[in-house]
């Protein structure tokens, strides 16, 4: 009697079966490749870096390797550069920011650095940047003063803004600079610029503007002489005067104030001794009537 044998059955087991379409799942290829990899990685790093001492060489290694990168020459800045600056400004920077060269651009912190200069009142704006060559560049915006400003402090210059650009100094030192006084004299200083060149005819005569109450200027002359302006249209009022002076010598008289605060109705207010004299003469044409 013949045996029989038994084909192998083609058709794969249950858990192949399950096997296979387990892995046709995208979801569980995505958690296989990289999901089950980063797991085992993450839980290695952090198994090596619970041992404190492990810890403390990966700090030390990585000090070491940044230290050593910084001082490479590539990354060394040798000097600094400023362009745009008066000599005084410069100086100013060099001072405030106390540099020592040679020192790693690692160890520059430009916007602090840019902050820290465009505090310095004669700065407008400066850009701070590393150029090739291991230099510090410094492009500055210098602001430009227009004016004297006199205070109970003292003396400062001060650009066309109102901004202080220099605290402190000397009238002397600046002899070309209009001189402007009284609080709130900085907030109007674009005016005040305005009504000097408007009293350019009286040259030399002019000694500066008074801010009064915050409100409005008296220009003040030599021998004591004083326009006052109105509050508004402060610049045309003063052009006024200056064509009544210029076709009658009005400066030239024994007067002391010429009050255009109201424009209806200016004012000239003369010297004690012009006063006096005005009083002789009429008392002598009275008694020889």
């Amino acid at each position: 009697m013949r045996s029989v044998t038994r084909r192998a059955d083609p058709a794969p087991s249950r858990w192949k079966y399950r096997m296979e379409r387990l892995f046709l799942t995208p979801l569980f290829r995505l958690a296989l490749r990289t999901v089950l990899p980063f797991g085992l990685v993450l839980g290695a790093g952090y198994w090596w870096l619970s041992d404190e001492g492990r810890r403390e060489q990966l700090n030390l290694a990585v000090v070491e390797f940044r230290q050593e990168l910084a001082s490479r020459p590539e990354f060394m800045v040798n000097a600094m550069a400023i362009d745009g600056a008066s000599e005084g400004t410069a100086e100013d920077i060099r001072e405030i920011l106390s540099l020592d060269f040679p020192i790693s651009s690692f160890d520059l912190e430009l916007e602090q650095i840019q902050e820290r200069a465009e505090e310095l009142p004669a700065i407008a704006d400066v850009a701070v940047r590393i150029r090739p060559g291991g230099i510090l560049q410094f492009n500055v915006v210098e602001r430009t003063p227009v004016a004297l400003w006199r205070t109970h402090h003292g003396l400062a210059l001060v650009d066309v803004e109102g901004n202080i650009t220099e605290p402190m100094v000397a009238m002397l030192d600046h002899p070309t600079k209009p001189l402007i006084a009284g609080e709130g004299g900085d907030a109007q200083v674009g005016e005040a610029m305005r009504l000097f060149a408007a009293a350019k005819p009286l040259g030399d005569r002019v000694i500066g503007l008074v801010r009064v109450g915050e409100r409005r200027w008296d220009l003040v002359l030599d021998r004591k002489q004083r326009i006052l302006l109105p509050e508004n249209g402060a610049v045309q009022a003063l052009e006024r005067v200056i064509a009544l002076n210029g076709a009658h010598d009005m400066f030239e008289r024994d007067l002391v104030v010429v009050d255009m605060r109201l424009a209806a109705r200016p004012t000239i207010r003369l010297t004690k001794a012009a006063v006096e004299e005005w009083w002789r003469i009429s008392q002598l044409s009275v008694g020889n009537n």
